[in-house]
């Protein structure tokens, strides 16, 4: 099997012992209820919500990392970071805008300590495109060439667009998540994403 294929695997939490709280599963159930069944000792709902947020997570990183290796080290470290921290959620967060707000941090950790971006490799797209996932972008740009030009594209925003960007469409976040996220106003989440879709339209165009 291809290993970009592949997601990194994740050690689950155990069940608690003693506890007697029957499981969550049901599909059908938010985010914030499957967070807060987790945050009351049940470890089906936190396998529920990684199944829901995984490659979803992973494409971000991804996006942003184009490097394989690091994606699944950051990856990892999101997740064991969300399980360390998940006693700080409070209902009033949506779990997706958290989620994110701790792999943002994450990044920002991460280029800081490199000091600099590295470009992305020339095998960036593909590396992408075997990440399948009808509700993306490439969805209507299929072909090879559209998707190379959409990472293309994407590399040429400034940070702040592309993370506000991929936040909102590949995400799908609301601006006031995308708020919480990046720390920024829900009029400059706004901005940016009204300028990096400018620039997205340009820069495709035939």
């Amino acid at each position: 099997m291809n290993r970009a294929a592949t997601l990194p695997a994740l050690p689950f939490p155990q069940r608690s012992a003693g506890r007697t709280l029957p499981p969550v599963d049901m599909p059908d159930s938010s985010d914030e209820t499957l967070m807060l069944a987790w945050v009351a000792g049940d470890a089906g709902a936190f396998e529920q919500l990684y199944g829901r947020h995984r490659l979803k997570l992973y494409r971000y990183l991804l996006r942003h990392l184009r490097d394989n290796g690091l994606t699944d080290e950051l990856f990892q470290d999101v997740w064991q970071k969300v399980i360390a921290a998940r006693g700080g959620w409070t209902p009033e967060a949506s779990f997706a805008s958290w989620l994110y707000a701790i792999a943002h941090h994450r990044l920002g950790d991460h280029w800081r300590n490199r000091k600099h971006r590295p470009s992305a490799p020339d095998d960036a797209d593909e590396r992408l495109a075997r990440l399948a996932d009808p509700n993306t972008p490439e969805r209507v740009l299929s072909d090879f060439e559209r998707r190379r030009q959409l990472q293309l594209a994407l590399d040429d925003l400034p940070d702040e667009q592309r993370n506000v960007l991929l936040l909102r469409l590949e995400q799908e976040l609301s601006l006031e998540e995308i708020g919480a996220v990046t720390g920024a106003g829900r009029e400059t989440v706004k901005s940016r994403l009204r300028y990096a879709m400018d620039k997205l339209r340009a820069r495709l165009s035939p």
